[in-house]
């Protein structure tokens, strides 16, 4: 049986804990302290890492050290042992993982997708997907363009809806502030506005979310909600005709408001 819970790390970091028959894993492990905390006495198999920021990344040193095991992510980031590209497919914990390129909040980015057995014999997928998307929004343009985000977003969007994702910073709360103002007649996000605070208040985790739940609820992978499109083309500066705007055009509209909100 898997599980996946958080560990918390810095303000807002979630570095992925997950754990099979005695075997554990981790998924961007930007301290590793907390990693060493949680895991108590037990191994560490495993590092899975998504993207080269500091706080994804600045525990690999230390946990190697310490554990001397594989470190699996993009080729770019110093202390990774296997890399990773588009497209390959690998197995840990017994489930088969696929890693997906999803350039914009770093130009090497990747999602990594864990198929899972489930209880009736159907797939589980589980989706680790680090900055690219967050429950309710998506990273900072750091490095790519709003065509190569909206591209990676479309990808993660068309998986099954009851996949689960987690991403890596607790920002939900904030990021349904700007849903709501991006789609303030959404009724979805109020009701997550509701879950959500009720969850922080009782200091427990927002994630995961699921695909469905972000494509209810996500102005970012709403592009092609008229509401959304209206909204973005009346706030941005650059103006132009709603009819003129094409999708990618409404997240880029998106982005720099988010920016600045």
């Amino acid at each position: 049986m898997l599980t996946i819970s958080p560990i918390p790390a810095f303000n807002d970091n979630y570095i992925w804990h997950l754990e099979s028959g005695g075997e554990h894993w981790v998924v961007d492990p930007g301290d590793a302290r907390p990693v060493i905390d949680a895991l108590a006495e037990e191994p560490l198999s495993g590092i899975l890492v998504t993207h080269h920021h500091l706080d994804h990344t600045g525990g690999i040193a230390g946990l190697k050290a310490r554990y001397d095991c594989p470190v699996y992510g993009p080729g770019s980031i110093e202390g990774v042992t296997e890399p990773l590209a588009n497209g390959d497919r690998c197995e840990i914990l017994g489930c088969p993982l696929r890693v997906m390129d999803v350039p914009g909040h770093t130009l090497d980015h990747l999602a990594l997708l864990l198929e899972e057995e489930g209880a009736n014999g159907s797939p589980q997928l589980h989706l680790f997907c680090g900055d690219t998307l967050f429950a309710a929004g998506c990273g900072r343009l750091f490095e790519g363009t709003p065509a190569q985000m909206f591209s990676s977003l479309s990808k993660l969007s068309a998986l099954p809806p009851e996949t689960r994702v987690y991403c890596a910073h607790e920002y939900t709360l904030a990021n349904l502030r700007f849903a709501e103002a991006a789609e303030p007649g959404n009724a979805a996000v109020q009701n997550r506005i509701a879950e959500s605070k009720a969850l922080r208040d009782e200091n427990r985790p927002t994630l995961p979310s699921t695909i469905g739940e972000e494509l209810a609820t996500n102005p970012f992978l709403r592009c092609h909600i008229p509401a959304v499109a209206r909204r973005a083309a009346n706030h941005d500066a650059n103006g132009g005709a709603l009819e003129d705007i094409d999708e990618v055009e409404v997240f880029a509209r998106l982005r720099r408001w988010k920016d600045n909100f």
